[in-house]
């Protein structure tokens, strides 16, 4: 116990002496990602222009970071993109979609920016997270999901690429998972050891074999109940940085919060995170210095019952990526520098004198 609280205070420290990555201060890149071919239902392409109009840019440039707002990748779709294996559904759409999203994460990072990308389905963490690798080999990944999308195409019941990309991306699994038509670019880059859930509380029987059996991190919903959410932040940075400071790529899928928060999302699962919890975690992951990229997935505004219900989902999404960039529950500080001071008493005495 005491060494994990040493650890976050270090931590701590560190992001206040300004550890941080080599990129400029606050600038931040957006990439638009309206990947949709990793699930069956409609709507979840609409999610970068969902996020723009619920008025991310002008909150993040509210914190004083630089937007270079890139716009959405364009996505060829692929003709006759047969099923692989009569159940994997749109693998060369999905993958040659990932392979364009991978360049653009990479020559962002590259160029000093940290990465955004708003989707579109969480397949497109293919890309991302392969794109940032690229460029940060050694990176860690913080994956805040109701769903582990861990699911090998051999093991999948639903076919949706959605629920599998870490498979992939997994060198441990690599000779579980067959080459599928239109991913012959992709090449593993984590090890078990640079991934921790935070969220889980809906996971496949061959999901739950693989956490256990290859000694990966996560916490469940029933974890936090457990423990509370400082201390499952705490020991998340022990695992991803106990030994030695990297960046950080943030995945978040927004169902990882209680469906009568976001309920415009394809996979609602019930009994998830708060608002207060969800905050606290992107709170403490920019409090580190070290987040590099975030996706944020799953907003899919042509499944809420209202408008006030996309509104709510879409808020919510910006309220996190603005956290991972600054914003806190105490008020934004950046604009207000120094207090006002008073003139000095004499002239004060002397005014009033004359007026009297």
């Amino acid at each position: 116990m005491a060494l994990r609280s040493g650890f976050a205070r270090l931590l701590r420290k560190q992001a206040d002496a300004g550890l941080q990555l080599t990129k400029q201060a606050h600038s931040v890149a957006l990439v638009g990602a309206p990947l949709s071919r990793g699930q069956k239902r409609r709507g979840v392409d609409h999610g970068p222009a969902t996020l723009r109009a619920a008025g991310l840019v002008e909150r993040l440039a509210g914190l004083g970071c630089q937007v270079h707002d890139f716009g959405d990748l364009n996505f060829t779709q692929v003709p006759n993109d047969e099923l692989y294996n009569n159940l994997i559904l749109y693998p060369r759409s999905v993958g040659l979609a990932s392979q364009v999203l991978a360049d653009a994460v990479s020559r962002a990072v590259a160029a000093g920016h940290s990465c955004v990308t708003i989707g579109g389905d969480h397949s497109l963490a293919l890309g991302s997270v392969s794109g940032h690798a690229r460029q940060c080999p050694h990176l860690g990944v913080i994956w805040v999901d109701a769903h582990a999308d861990i699911n090998t195409p051999l093991t999948t019941q639903s076919g949706n690429l959605h629920g599998q990309p870490l498979s992939f991306l997994l060198r441990e699994l690599q000779d579980k998972v067959p080459q599928l038509p239109g991913f012959s670019w992709l090449k593993p880059c984590l090890s078990a050891s640079d991934i921790v859930y935070i969220g889980l509380r809906d996971v496949d029987p061959a999901e739950y074999y693989i956490l256990k059996n290859y000694d990966i991190h996560y916490f469940s919903m029933r974890d936090i109940d457990r423990l509370g959410i400082q201390k499952v932040m705490e020991r998340t940075f022990e695992q991803l940085m106990g030994r030695r400071q990297r960046p950080i790529h943030l995945s978040f899928d927004i169902d990882a919060f209680d469906p009568s928060l976001a309920p415009a999302t394809g996979t609602p699962v019930l009994g998830g995170l708060t608002y207060r919890e969800g905050m606290y975690i992107t709170e403490e992951i920019h409090n580190t210095g070290m987040l590099s990229a975030v996706d944020m997935v799953e907003v899919n505004p042509l499944l809420g019952a209202s408008q006030e219900e996309v509104n709510a989902t879409a808020s919510l999404a910006v309220d996190v990526i603005a956290t991972c960039f600054g914003q806190t529950r105490e008020g934004a500080h950046t604009a207000f520098d120094e207090l006002p001071t008073p003139s000095s008493p004499d002239e004060s005495d002397s005014e009033e004198q004359v007026r009297i």
